[in-house]
C-alpha cells in the first residue's frame, strides 16, 4: 500500500480545542535503515507491526505495510528494539475534508509538535489551519525513526 502524506511543524497548541480524538503512542524500531524501517507500536489499547519503504524524492510517497498484533507481542518486541523509544500523544483534528494528525512528543523529543495529513495524490489541495508552521515533508530528521536515533532535545 502506498502512503501519501505531507508533514508540517506545529507552531501553537490551539489545535487541541478542535481535536476529536487523543491517543497515547509508544513505539520503537527494530530497523531504522533509511530504505526500510520496521516499527513496533502500541497505540492506545492496540499493537501494530509496520514496515515502511524508502520515500520518493519529494518525501510525500512511500510504501507501507502494517498488521495488528497483540499488545503483549508489541511489548515483547519493544524490548528488542534499537535504543530510542518514541513516546507521544496524537491528536486528530478535522480540517475541511481532511484529518490532521498532530503528534506532541514526550521524553527526549519533548517540545516538538509535528502534523501530518494523508492525501489521495501528491498534488491534492487541502485547507491549512492557522497552527501549521514550516513544511518538513521529506526532511529525514523529522521521521520518527530518526527522532529515535537523534532526539529533538539533542538538536542545536
Amino acid at each position: 500500500m502506498l502512503e501519501i502524506e505531507r508533514k508540517f511543524l506545529v507552531i501553537t497548541d490551539v489545535y487541541k480545542k478542535d481535536a476529536f480524538k487523543q491517543t497515547r503512542i509508544v513505539q520503537g524500531f527494530l530497523n531504522t535503515h533509511p530504505e526500510r524501517t520496521v516499527r513496533v507500536r502500541i497505540k492506545g489499547d492496540q499493537g501494530f507491526l509496520t514496515v515502511k519503504g524508502i520515500s520518493n524524492q519529494s518525501g510525500t510517497i512511500r510504501s507501507e505495510w502494517e498488521t495488528e498484533i497483540s499488545v503483549t507481542d508489541a511489548e515483547e518486541l519493544l524490548e528488542l528494539c534499537e535504543p530510542g523509544i518514541i513516546d507521544k500523544t496524537r491528536y486528530e483534528i478535522k480540517v475541511g475534508n481532511h484529518t490532521f494528525e498532530v503528534d506532541e512528543f514526550l521524553g527526549e523529543n519533548e517540545g516538538l509538535m509535528v502534523a501530518e495529513v494523508e492525501l489521495n495524490s501528491e498534488d491534492e489541495l487541502f485547507e491549512k489551519p492557522i497552527w501549521l508552521g514550516k513544511e518538513v515533508t521529506g526532511e529525514l530528521k523529522y521521521y520518527n525513526s530518526q527522532l529515535s536515533l537523534n532526539p529533538f532535545k539533542k538538536w542545536k
